[in-house]
């Protein structure tokens, strides 16, 4: 077993350092770095694919006690770098004023960092207890494929007990978030030369009239007392081939967030009628939300341990993007899980993303500490 660990800091720069922009994502040498470590760290390690160079890891160490493993995990791909320039290489780590710069550093590279070193801390601890799983995935950003394609293939997730998400939190652990329903509204139309209109059927004008409906759109739901109401944004329009002629499609990017009361398939068909015939919708994302009952024996421990560290009581708020969770929480059995990672939650998708140093020793602190209470019971 290892005793060269590498320092959460350093290791959140060297994964900054790989190019995992999804698409195309190419998470392969990102993943067999992490599962290089913890394999010589003593854990068992099986690779996944669900695209070539898409990869995504499992690892184990112990298990040997009547009680389930704890489970770990984050991904490591990253978000395109955006249209703006950026003031720092994104890839290099760099380390300025006490900030960890990159794409990927608090979304969530540095997460992923934070509990690789802190298993590999107390391994030995939980060799013959309830254990330890991490699962670190490829392709989150764009829909969780990588966490589906680990629950659709026989045993090997595994069981786990509890589950500990180390997306961007500022270290403030959230009990859940929102379901995200992402559609592509489609409107068609009948291409026609520019200057003679009345030939053809303008879908732009379709789309117009649809986005302006989605921008007055009633969900007609009681806000939920823990994660709020719903909301729906129009991100995209895409529509035309060339300003002199009649456009015969659009699409519209619409993204929804969604909260326990509803259910997805009976908002896309709400939807569908509310728009009516002239637009057409696909579900694009599908996930559920996730949210974990704040009288959990677990929940109440991970918060005294946060306490304890921090020197304040973090309220029970929950986070606004999608996780893994989506997907790892029901293949688990509902199992209790919460969302705690060192990264900025304002700083992530970012140009100029960073990572307050801190914060990762920080959560390798507090990772440790989980572990160790949940190797105790």
């Amino acid at each position: 077993m290892t005793t060269n660990i590498p320092n959460p800091v350093k290791l959140t720069q060297t994964l900054v350092s790989f190019d995992t922009i999804n698409p195309p994502g190419n998470e392969r040498p990102c993943a067999e770095h992490v599962g290089n470590l913890l394999e010589a760290g003593g854990f068992s390690v099986s690779y996944h694919e669900f695209a070539d160079t898409r990869t995504s890891l499992v690892a184990r160490i112990g298990g040997s006690s009547d009680s389930k493993p704890l489970c770990f995990t984050g991904h490591i791909d990253v978000v395109p770098l955006g249209g703006a320039s950026w003031s720092v290489d994104p890839f290099a780590g760099e380390i300025a004023e006490g900030k960890l710069y990159g794409r990927g550093s608090t979304d969530m590279k540095s997460g992923v960092a934070a509990f690789v070193t802190a298993a590999l801390r107390v391994s030995k601890e939980v060799k013959d207890g309830p254990g330890l799983v991490l699962v670190v995935t490829a392709g989150e950003e764009t829909g969780c494929e990588g966490a589906y394609h680990l629950a659709e293939l026989d045993g090997v997730l595994g069981e786990a007990g509890a589950i500990v998400v180390g997306e961007p939190t500022s270290n403030k652990p959230r009990i859940g978030h929102k379901g995200a329903l992402w559609l592509k509204a489609t409107t068609k139309g009948v291409t026609a030369h520019g200057s003679r209109p009345e030939d053809g059927d303008n879908a732009v004008y379709k789309a117009a009239r649809a986005i302006t409906q989605l921008e007055d759109f009633d969900f007609n739901i009681a806000r939920h007392d823990v994660l709020g109401k719903p909301t729906l944004n129009v991100g995209t329009v895409h529509g035309g081939m060339n300003i002199n002629s009649v456009p015969d499609l659009t699409e519209i990017g619409i993204d929804i967030r969604t909260i326990p009361a509803q259910s997805h398939t009976n908002l896309q068909t709400q939807l569908s009628g509310y728009l009516g015939d002239e637009v057409d919708l696909e579900p694009v994302i599908d996930v559920d939300g996730v949210l974990t009952n704040t009288a959990d024996e677990w929940v109440q421990e991970v918060n005294e341990i946060i306490t304890g560290i921090q020197g304040e009581i973090p309220e029970y708020k929950t986070g606004t993007g999608f996780t893994d969770a989506s997907v790892l929480t029901p293949a688990y059995g509902g199992a209790p899980t919460i969302i705690l990672g060192p990264g900025e939650p304002y700083m992530a998708h970012k140009t100029d993303e960073y990572c307050v140093v801190e914060k990762i020793t920080e959560a390798e602190a507090a990772y440790m500490e989980i572990i160790r209470r949940w190797n105790s019971r």
